[in-house]
């Protein structure tokens, strides 16, 4: 019976390594290939065989999700802690064009972001699944998701800032005030579009709720590093008695 059960619990895991990979490999050719699209302006809404591809990545999210919620000992919990996963999992495209749903420029140009958040996302959580431990795979998680989302921030900024802003000549540009704003540094680059205005409210907010959580987890390690050193030394301190 404990041999059935272990070997259950090996094969879940299997299962479930070999499904988180492929989350991690769709979710980084989402990432790449809306950037892709992005840089060459190409309107990938409206093709067909982009919105295939979405529909079926979607798909294959939500059989994940759905398998792994069955196999979860805790469902309530095991629902709550991956509730964004399941939004992000959603083909909202997909739902958007079988409806025919038509929108301003403005939040037709932001739709075509939400591959992104959701590759984004899938990427930081599932590089967390593949942690060691459960501390290094919430701050691996966090720091994923912070660096998807000055990317994402540096994406959308440039598109929307280089053709009026004088002071974001090429993507680098961009990509440095997404990263001196998140560490609330500051940049000498200003925004000059109202979403370029919000998102610099968002990325220095941001950066002040994720930088600490990784100065605790650096406390942590120093802590643990002090306790083992402590109780080296405390071995090594009682062998000569033990001996005697």
């Amino acid at each position: 019976m404990k041999t059935a059960f272990s070997s259950f619990i090996y094969s879940r895991r299997g299962i479930y390594g070999i499904l988180h990979i492929f989350i991690l490999l769709m979710s980084l050719f989402l990432v790449i290939s809306i950037s892709i699209d992005t840089f060459h302006n190409i309107p990938f809404l409206n093709q067909g065989s982009y919105l295939k591809i979405q529909f079926w990545i979607c798909m294959f999210f939500l059989f994940d999700f759905l398998l792994e919620f069955f196999l979860s000992k805790e469902k309530g919990r095991y629902f709550t802690s991956h509730f964004i996963f399941l939004l992000v999992s959603i083909p909202y495209l997909n739902i958007i064009d079988f409806y025919h749903i038509t929108f301003s420029p403005e939040i037709s140009y932001f739709l075509r972001f939400i591959p992104l958040l959701r590759g984004g996302y899938a990427l930081a959580i599932v590089v967390g699944w593949l942690s060691g431990s459960k501390a290094s795979g919430l701050f691996t998680s966090y720091i994923t998701m912070l660096m998807a989302t000055v990317y994402f921030a540096s994406l959308i900024f440039f598109v929307l800032e280089h053709k009026v802003n004088p002071m974001v000549t090429d993507y680098w540009s961009a990509l440095w005030w997404a990263f001196m704003d998140v560490t609330t540094v500051g940049s000498n680059i200003y925004a000059v579009t109202p979403t370029g205005k919000i998102l610099s409210v968002v990325l220095a907010a941001l950066g002040m709720m994720m930088f600490p959580i990784f100065t605790v987890y650096v406390t942590s390690l120093v802590q643990q590093a002090n306790k083992r050193k402590e109780e080296y030394y405390q071995s090594q301190q009682s062998e000569p008695a033990d001996t005697k």
